[in-house]
């Protein structure tokens, strides 16, 4: 099961407030702004901060 379109609508980045995208193999949510990446588990993102990882090289890509 993917995140609804709905909840990805309101869904932002805890951390600047930005919204996140979903990655291609919809694993996890990233901002693009400060280029955190929030898991997502059993079909729930964990949009905490300390959960988090940076990317870095901008490697990950997400949908649009």
């Amino acid at each position: 099961m993917t995140i609804s379109k709905d909840l990805l609508d309101i869904l932002a980045c805890p951390m600047c407030k930005e919204p996140v995208f979903l990655t291609i193999d919809d694993s996890a949510l990233k901002c693009k702004q400060c280029r955190r990446v929030y898991p997502i588990r059993e079909d729930i993102p964990v949009m905490l901060v300390d959960e988090a990882t940076v990317d870095e090289n901008d490697e990950i890509q997400v949908k649009e």
